[in-house]
């Protein structure tokens, strides 16, 4: 990854150059159907974020845009005069929310290798796997939408930044980052958040401020060492440990066998009698790496615009 910073009209802008294919405008586009991120920002090709920065866990506001030429560039809109390591920390963590860390000039291989995945890449160009802010907000997105439906699961998301994070100004528009570990670890209840989940999201806060959700130590980590530690978490699963570490710290050549929906994903994408087994998938993902993670967020894709549309048409 190429990187300059600069300062811009008063605002601390640093640049990122992508390596390989990446659209942010696709980017965008994911955003606005995935409901944990309820993303619906301006529609010019330009991405207003608002999160807690890991370690500091200070929230800040940044605007990303990407040229012509396909160079990405991220005002950091809010504080006024972020610090040094401010920035690189917000750099670090927009390049991983945005897959822009990982080196993506090996990807249209994957495509040569398999026609399936070449026929995503044509219809999804230049998609990357766009991540929760951090893996805390992924770990606390899994414990709010525990036996709930998704949309319902959104809605106490939203509210809970709307009522406990705090606001980032994009000119006439306010984005509400998630609360921050600190004031998650004092939720003492919620409104819509049943049975034990205050709890959990307790213990999730905790772990997040004494280093354990870092998004560097769990992609250091061996994957298996990684998905045992995040189970140790109150309330996390199998499941959740497998999107925490996917969608949370971005890891992008694994697949999670837990999540019957890509076992529907790959039967359609490759014609199988039924549900993709464990051993299919570890057969067919073969091909896929070392972005097996980035090929199953286009068959999902692929798999939600289906649904969709048949869901539209009846």
């Amino acid at each position: 990854m190429s990187v300059a910073s600069a300062l811009m009209g008063g605002m601390e802008t640093f640049t990122l150059v992508p390596r390989g294919p990446f659209s942010l405008a696709s980017s965008i586009r994911f955003l606005e159907g995935f409901a944990p991120a309820a993303y619906s920002g301006p529609r010019d090709a330009v991405l207003e974020l608002a999160f807690p920065v890991e370690g500091s866990w200070e929230t800040v506001g940044v605007r990303v845009r990407q040229d012509d030429r396909g160079k990405v560039t991220a005002e950091v809109v809010s504080p006024e005069s972020p610090g040094a390591e401010l920035m690189r920390a917000v750099r670090a963590q927009v390049e991983r929310i945005l897959s822009l860390d990982v080196d993506g000039s090996g990807f249209p291989a994957v495509g040569e290798r398999d026609p399936v995945v070449a026929g995503l890449q044509e219809r999804y160009p230049g998609l990357r796997p766009v991540g929760f802010w951090s893996p805390y907000e992924a770990a606390a997105w899994t414990i709010i939408g525990h036996r709930i439906r998704i949309r319902q699961a959104a809605a106490i998301k939203a509210r809970m930044a709307e009522q406990l994070g705090e606001p980032a100004e994009f000119g006439d528009r306010v984005v509400y980052a998630f609360p921050s570990p600190a004031r998650l670890a004092a939720l003492e209840s919620f409104p819509g958040l049943g049975g034990r989940k205050p709890e959990w999201l307790r213990s999730v806060a905790v772990a997040a401020l004494d280093g354990q959700l870092d998004t560097a130590r769990l992609r250091e980590l061996p994957r298996e060492t990684a998905l045992k530690e995040l189970k140790k978490l109150p309330g996390i699963g199998d499941f959740s440990s497998g999107l925490i570490l996917l969608r949370g710290a971005g890891d992008p050549d694994a697949v999670s066998y837990h999540e019957p929906r890509l076992a529907l994903a790959v039967a359609d994408a490759y014609g199988l009698p039924g549900p993709a087994t464990p051993e299919q998938l570890t057969e067919i993902s073969e091909s896929w790496r070392p972005y097996r993670t980035w090929v199953i967020l286009l068959l999902r894709t692929q798999q939600e615009i289906s649904a969709a549309r048949a869901l539209n048409c009846g």
